[in-house]
């Protein structure tokens, strides 16, 4: 708080008694309610603190002061804050009160009075309490499957705030301990998704932000679908992947790699591949491969096409019988956007 020229902390006790004296002279005071020690005061930052202080005669000498100097001594204001101001409801109260109350307003204030052989004081400790604010946390990040993760959340209040991490999505896992770092080690791909850092305290309520864990990894083949159908009829293959990036696809048939002509056509809608026929003929009949890729590696699965009443149930399964030859092309294909 701003105010006069203050005299040095070492001389406030004889500075204040000989400013009480120069008060106007009244009764003495017959006593005072300041026999208790100092008492605390907790207040919200930018509420208004009230410190109260109460004598039982009207020309008792009063003043208020911190550890920076005066505030007020008797009606007279000595610090320049326009937010310090004397808060008298009745005669006998000599109260300060403080609005918009900042931590730096946090400390001992003093209440003295003027008796009729020496000073009496009063202490009031003003503490300030601070909502909990997240003040940084890390940026969304992506990062391979296995790698090691570090997620950063720092927060600010008074008390200390608490800070706890939460897996949202998928697992809703609440991690134990107070820690401002999340360590994932060798992290998987069940561990993607949204972390929640949330910041507490008793001052008001939390303060909680979020942050994103995208885990790549490489295809993996999780449906693929073989069909049956008669000649002059449509068919439909499927074949569907699991990866981080989406997966690019691509279909064989034998060693050749289909494009969408000659009465084929190919749809890939995320992870999923369609091969579909739109008028099969005895040439259509066969195994087919659908191959997954992206920057990480390339998987593929079989898949058949076949005449009805040959009693096949075959649903299509991973195949390692397709040349490494014909895996390596597909990869480089798909990456390079062949």
């Amino acid at each position: 708080m701003g105010g006069r020229a203050q005299p040095d902390r070492k001389q406030l006790p004889l500075v204040l008694l000989r400013l009480l004296c120069l008060l106007p002279t009244g009764l003495p005071v017959r006593s005072l309610d300041f026999t208790r020690g100092t008492d605390n005061i907790t207040v919200r930052q930018g509420d208004t603190a009230i410190l109260r202080c109460y004598v039982e005669d009207r020309s008792s000498k009063v003043a208020w002061l911190n550890r920076s100097g005066i505030i007020f001594a008797g009606q007279d204001k000595w610090s320049l804050d326009p937010r310090v101001e004397l808060e008298k409801r009745t005669p006998l109260e000599y109260s300060l009160r403080i609005q918009k109350v900042d931590v730096y307003d946090e400390g001992s204030y003093t209440c003295s009075v003027q008796t009729q052989h020496h000073p009496r004081t009063s202490q009031v400790y003003l503490i300030v309490q601070v909502p909990p604010k997240i003040s940084n946390i890390s940026s969304d990040v992506t990062v391979n499957e296995g790698s090691n993760v570090t997620l950063v959340c720092m927060a600010n209040g008074r008390p200390e705030p608490v800070i706890t991490w939460r897996h949202l999505t998928p697992t809703g896992r609440e991690f134990e301990g107070e820690e401002e770092y999340l360590e994932i080690l060798g992290i998987t791909r069940e561990q993607s998704g949204k972390y929640e850092c949330k910041a507490a305290n008793e001052v008001s309520s939390a303060d909680v932000k979020q942050v994103r864990v995208t885990v790549n990894y490489p295809p993996t083949i999780t449906e693929s679908k073989s069909n049956e159908a008669a000649t002059g009829r449509q068919a439909l293959l499927k074949c569907e992947a699991s990866a981080v990036p989406t997966p690019d696809f691509e279909w064989y048939r034998d060693d050749t790699r289909i494009n969408s002509a000659n009465g084929l056509e190919i749809k890939s809608m995320g992870s999923q591949s369609l091969l579909m026929v739109a008028n099969v003929t005895e040439e259509h009949y066969g195994n087919y491969t659908c191959v997954a890729a992206n920057k990480l590696g390339v998987t593929n699965a079989s898949l058949y096409l076949y005449r009805p009443g040959t009693g096949r149930v075959d649903n299509g399964s991973v195949s390692l019988a397709v040349p490494l030859w014909l895996l390596a092309v597909s990869l480089l294909c798909l990456l390079s956007k062949c």
